[in-house]
C-alpha cells in the first residue's frame, strides 16, 4: 500500500503544502471554520505555535476569499523587519500600511505635483528613518573618536563622549515618537479618504509572525496601529505565537490592547491535553489532502492499529510536524521493506530523526539571545526527568507558577516551541502532595527513539478506571526555585552536546 503511485502523489503534496510564500495560493483546509471567522470585520489575534498553520491561512485568505469578497488584504510579514529598534520599526509598518494603498503606487503624480496627502506621508516618513540612520552613525564616529582619546584623558573623556551620544540618541528617537503621535490623526485621515477612493469595501492588515518583535514593544506597536485604524474599515488580523507575545502593558496608562475587548481570538492550537481533538482534527487534515490523489480515508487504511494515534502524539498536535513525520515515516518503512502500512517504529524513528534539532533552531531563530536561558531551563528539566526521576513526565505546582512568574512564562515558552507539551492543565497530586498542578510531557522525540533505558514512559493518553491518566498524578514535582538556580549556572554547553551526553549514561 505504501509504494503506490497515489501514495507517492500524496508525499509530494503534502511537501508542497510545506512552504507559504506570500506570492502563492496555498492549500488551507478549513476544517474548523477559521476562515470563515478571519473574513469577518473585526480586529483579531491568531494565537499558534510555529507550523500550527498561521502564515497559511493569512497568505490564503490574501489570495483567495479577500479578492472575491472586495477586500483589500494587506500581508505583512514582520520577519522583514524584525531587528529593527522601535519606533522604526512602527515607521516600517505604518509605510507597509499606506504604500498597499492602490493610489500610492501613482509614480506620475509626483512628477505631475499633484501627489495624494497619502504619498507626502509616505515621503515624510521615509525621510524620518532616514535621518535616523544618519544621526545614529554620526554619534557612533562621536564615541569612536572620545574612546581614541581614553589613554590621555584617563577614561574620562570617552565615557562622558558616551553619555552625550547615546543621550542626543535617546532624545532624537524620543522625537521620532512625538512627531508619529502628533500626526497619528492626519495618517488616519488620510487612510480613510484612499479606501474611499478605491474599489474594495475595506482592507484587512495581516500582520504575520507578531512576535519576531522585541517583546517590550510589542503593546506599543499594537496600540498605535489599533488606534489608527480603530473605527475605521481597516481592520487589524495579528498572527503570533501565544507566549511570546504581550498585548498590553499598565505604567501609569494603559498600553496596548485587550482581548475580547479590542481584539477577537482565534485559536489554532491543539495539544494533548485532549487526543482526540487533535486526533479528529490532524486526520482530517490528511484525509482531506488524500482526497486530491484519489486516497480515501488515509488516517486509516496507511496506518497499523495504534500507528495513527502515535503520529498525533508524537507531532504535539501540531499540523505541519504532523504532516512532516508522515512523509518521512512512509520513507522509513519502504525503506526496511514495509510497505503495508506505517507503526508506530516508523513513526517514533522519523519523529526523532528532525524533531528537537529543528525546534531548537527555531526557538535560537526568533528568540535570539532570551534563547541562551530557555535552552538553560530546557537542559535542566531534560536532566530532571532523564537523569534524576528517570520519567518522562513532570509536574509544576499552581502556586509556585505564581510565585515564580518569569520562570513560569519560560516553561510556557518552551511549550509553545514544542519542546515539551502539556497534558493536564489543572491535576492533583499523588503521595499527599497538596494544591493543584499542571503536568507535562518531554517531546516523545527526546526519549523514544533510539528509547532509553530505565525510563518510564508515562502513556498519558490511557486512562485508569476512575477516569485518570494513568501515570500522570504520579509523577515528580519539578520545583521552580531550581528553574531559577538553573538559569545562574554559566554552561556553554550545547543542548545538542547536552542530549547526546544523557544518550550514553
Amino acid at each position: 500500500m505504501l509504494n503506490t503511485q497515489e501514495v507517492s502523489k500524496l508525499k509530494h503534496h503534502v511537501k508542497d503544502s510545506f512552504r507559504v510564500r506570500p506570492n502563492h495560493n496555498p492549500k488551507y483546509i478549513d476544517v474548523e471554520g477559521h476562515l470563515t471567522r478571519l473574513s469577518s470585520k473585526q480586529h483579531q489575534i491568531i494565537y499558534g505555535r510555529r507550523g500550527s498553520g498561521k502564515s497559511c491561512l493569512l497568505v490564503h485568505y490574501k489570495n483567495d476569499i479577500g479578492k472575491d469578497n472586495n477586500i483589500l488584504s494587506n500581508y505583512i510579514s514582520v520577519d522583514e523587519i524584525k531587528r529593527l529598534g522601535y519606533p522604526d520599526v512602527l515607521i516600517r509598518l505604518l509605510l507597509k500600511i499606506m504604500e498597499s494603498m492602490p493610489r500610492s503606487k501613482q509614480k506620475w503624480r509626483r512628477f505631475l505635483f499633484c501627489q495624494t496627502k497619502l504619498q507626502k506621508h509616505i515621503k515624510e516618513l521615509r525621510e524620518l528613518l532616514k535621518q535616523a540612520e544618519v544621526l545614529k552613525v554620526k554619534k557612533e564616529e562621536k564615541k569612536q573618536s572620545k574612546y581614541s582619546a581614553k589613554g590621555e584623558y584617563r577614561g574620562v573623556g570617552g565615557n562622558v563622549g558616551m553619555s552625550r551620544a547615546i543621550g542626543s540618541l535617546s532624545e532624537f528617537e524620543e522625537k521620532k515618537l512625538d512627531s508619529l503621535e502628533r500626526f497619528l490623526p492626519d495618517y488616519k485621515d488620510a487612510l480613510v479618504k484612499e479606501l474611499e477612493k478605491s474599489k474594495y469595501d475595506a482592507c484587512f492588515l495581516l500582520l504575520d509572525d507578531f512576535y519576531l518583535i522585541k517583546r517590550d514593544r510589542q503593546p506599543d506597536v499594537l496600540d498605535y496601529v489599533h488606534r489608527l485604524v480603530r473605527g475605521t474599515d481597516f481592520y487589524l488580523k495579528v498572527a503570533t505565537i501565544r507566549h511570546r507575545t504581550d498585548i498590553i502593558r499598565h505604567d501609569g496608562q494603559t498600553i496596548g490592547v485587550q482581548l475580547d475587548q479590542d481584539l477577537e481570538q482565534i485559536n489554532l492550537d491543539r495539544t494533548l491535553e485532549d487526543l482526540t481533538s487533535p486526533s479528529d482534527y490532524l486526520a482530517r487534515i490528511l484525509n482531506s489532502m488524500a482526497k486530491d490523489v484519489n486516497l480515501e480515508n488515509a488516517s486509516e487504511t496507511l496506518f497499523n492499529k495504534s500507528g495513527f494515534e502515535k503520529l498525533v502524539i508524537a507531532s504535539g498536535g501540531v499540523p505541519r510536524d504532523f504532516l512532516t513525520i508522515f512523509v518521512n515515516a512512509i520513507d522509513n518503512a519502504i525503506s526496511t521493506g514495509n510497505v503495508k502500512h506505517l507503526t508506530p517504529t516508523n513513526i517514533w524513528k522519523s519523529a526523532s530523526s528532525f524533531s528537537y534539532r529543528s525546534k531548537l533552531k527555531a526557538l535560537r531563530d526568533d528568540v535570539n539571545t532570551e534563547a541562551i536561558n530557555l535552552e538553560r531551563l530546557f537542559r535542566d528539566l531534560m536532566k530532571f526527568c532523564i537523569q534524576d526521576k528517570k520519567r518522562t513526565c513532570f509536574l509544576i505546582s499552581q502556586d509556585e507558577a505564581q510565585s515564580f512568574p518569569r520562570v513560569h512564562d519560560m516553561i510556557l515558552q518552551l511549550m509553545d516551541f514544542k519542546l515539551i507539551h502539556v497534558i493536564e492543565p489543572d491535576t492533583s497530586a499523588a503521595s499527599g502532595r497538596k494544591g493543584r498542578f499542571e503536568a507535562y510531557t518531554l517531546d516523545f522525540s527526546l526519549f523514544m527513539e533510539p528509547r532509553k533505558r530505565n525510563i518510564q514512559i508515562v502513556e498519558f493518553w490511557n486512562f485508569d478506571e476512575g477516569g485518570r491518566r494513568i501515570g500522570v498524578r504520579e509523577s515528580p514535582t519539578y520545583h521552580l526555585d531550581r528553574a531559577e538556580s538553573a538559569l545562574e549556572e554559566d554552561s556553554d554547553e550545547k543542548t545538542e552536546d547536552f542530549i547526546g551526553r544523557i544518550d550514553n549514561t
